[in-house]
C-alpha cells in the first residue's frame, strides 16, 4: 500500500493545503494528514479545533485519515507504514526550505522519499501566517480556507 504523509501544524488549514492533499490522492493510496505538535510552537487555533477542521474538510474521502502526532515527522512516517513524504511548494523560499529538510530526513530514512506537488497559481499568496493575522485583526478569512469551514472564519 502507498501511504503518504502530509505534515503541518494547519493553523489554520488553506485552500492552498487542501489543494495538495486532493491532487496528490490519485498518487496514493492512503494519504494521513499528521498535525504535529510542537510545545515551542504558540497556535492560535487549538489542537481540537485543528483536527475536526481537517476531519470535516474531508469527511468525504475515506483514503485520507486525520492524525495528531508528536517527536519527529520522519519517525511518524516508520509508525505509520508511510513510504512518502507529501509537501507543497508555492515559491523558491519554499523549495530552499523543503528541500533541505528533505535532504536530512533521507539521511534519517533512507526508505522515505519526499514528494513535491507545486502549488496552483490561484493559491501561491495564501499561508496560514498570512491568514492568522487577518483572523486576529477580524478580518474575513473565509476565502483562504476551505469551504467546507469557511463559516467558522467570517467576522
Amino acid at each position: 500500500m502507498k501511504t503518504a504523509l502530509f505534515p503541518g501544524s494547519f493553523d489554520p488549514i488553506t485552500k492552498g493545503h487542501e489543494d495538495i492533499i486532493l491532487r496528490a490522492l490519485p498518487l496514493f493510496d492512503k494519504i494521513v494528514v499528521g498535525v504535529g505538535t510542537n510545545t515551542a510552537k504558540n497556535y492560535l487555533f487549538t489542537l481540537e479545533q485543528r483536527m475536526n477542521w481537517l476531519k470535516e474538510t474531508f469527511k468525504n474521502h475515506p483514503t485520507i485519515e486525520v492524525v495528531a502526532y508528536e517527536g519527529l515527522t520522519i519517525d511518524f512516517c516508520k509508525k505509520i507504514n508511510a513510504n512518502y513524504l507529501l509537501r507543497g511548494l508555492r515559491n523558491p523560499i519554499d523549495y530552499n526550505y523543503e528541500s533541505n529538510i528533505a535532504l536530512m530526513n533521507k539521511m534519517l530514512n533512507n526508505e522515505i522519499e519526499t514528494i513535491f506537488l507545486l502549488t496552483s497559481p490561484e493559491l501561491m499568496a495564501i499561508n496560514s501566517t498570512i491568514v492568522r493575522d487577518i483572523i486576529i485583526n477580524k478580518g474575513d478569512a473565509s476565502k483562504f480556507v476551505p469551504e467546507a469551514i469557511q463559516h467558522h472564519f467570517k467576522f
